[in-house]
């Protein structure tokens, strides 16, 4: 009792002007997660939503400042579509949002309007483009974690992931990390909240989150670019010998998930990259409607000498995983 007196009691006097704010303009905001947000649409929106480079970040807001100030500012110059405030547990802001408007023109003259703007005496604030980061590094991963224990605990846990790609760790022997993609910034800095304040913890490793570094994610690509040894026959690139037919595999995962109530699987595959002796790099996913098993990773694939292509080639060794994956899970 005495802890919630002291947090409804900070900043007291500019949350009842911004209660008061909002009775007058009828303004919702909606708090969700340690962030409050108007829009998304606004009232009297038509159509979709603007392209991601139409938002700006703002940073160095003074904490006790709320939307009553924020949001005629930042719409004066332009229609805001979305504006998200990140919130404290104690009802102060943390000192950055982020602002979409309805296009790019109106975001640059955001920016140009109101970068290192003086919001109060000795107090200038920082507006630029957003730069919607959408990947996260997950380090400290033990060297047994797999692939299907970490979708598990994500999918638990944080919303709106698109994939998860295991890397043994280049720093650190017997380690891995895991670079997580999500469908939006928005997602990926909620599941980083998430998965930082959580504490989260898989085995004995405690679990680091960031976000994901551009050298770091060059580098682990290029580390793909060469397939595991054990694939790799004499001079050639890495084969995968193929004696089943796809319609076997296929029929036997169909099997499976039907004898288990799980829907139909979907496979996709895309073709990546192709080396000059024909070798062909995949990625594939496997996603089973209406639950949250999705597998993905990339695998390279022998030239066609036996009728079948590279494609099917492909979708056999995916759907071979994810055969191993439900046989070990259920």
């Amino acid at each position: 009792l005495l802890l919630q007196t002291w947090t409804n009691g900070i900043n007291e006097a500019n949350k009842m002007a911004l209660l008061a704010w909002e009775k007058e303009t009828g303004i919702e905001l909606v708090q969700i997660n340690g962030q409050r947000r108007y829009g998304g649409p606004p009232p009297g929106w038509v159509g979709g939503p603007p392209p991601a480079s139409t938002e700006v970040y703002i940073a160095r807001l003074p904490q006790d400042i709320y939307e009553d100030t924020l949001i005629p500012l930042f719409g004066s110059v332009g229609r805001l579509y979305e504006f998200r405030l990140m919130m404290t547990f104690s009802g102060l802001n943390r000192g950055f949002a982020y602002a979409r408007y309805a296009s790019r023109q109106d975001a640059r003259s955001a920016i140009a309007t109101f970068h290192r703007f003086q919001l109060r005496h000795g107090c200038a604030i920082i507006v630029c483009w957003s730069t919607q980061k959408r990947e996260l590094l997950l380090n400290g991963l033990g060297a047994s974690m797999s692939q299907q224990e970490l979708e598990d605990t994500l999918h638990r846990v944080t919303e709106g992931i698109c994939s998860v790609t295991l890397h043994a760790s280049p720093s650190q022997k017997q380690a891995k990390l895991a670079v997580l993609k999500y469908r939006s910034h928005e997602a990926a800095a909620l599941a980083k909240k998430a998965l930082m304040e959580g504490n989260l913890r898989l085995g004995e490793a405690k679990m680091r989150v960031e976000w994901l570094d551009p050298k770091l994610k060059q580098k682990l690509q290029l580390c793909e670019e060469e397939p595991p040894s054990s694939w790799v026959q004499g001079d050639e690139s890495p084969a995968v010998p193929l004696p089943l037919s796809l319609q076997t595999v296929l029929d036997c995962l169909n099997t499976l998930c039907w004898k288990h109530h799980l829907r139909t699987p979907l496979i996709t595959t895309k073709c990546v990259q192709v080396n000059p002796n024909g070798w062909q790099r995949f990625w594939y996913q496997v996603a089973i409607p209406g639950s949250h098993v999705l597998i993905s990773g990339f695998m390279w694939i022998s030239p066609d000498r036996q009728g079948q292509s590279e494609h099917e080639k492909a979708k056999v060794l995916a759907a071979l995983h994810m055969l191993r994956v439900l046989a070990e899970s259920l």
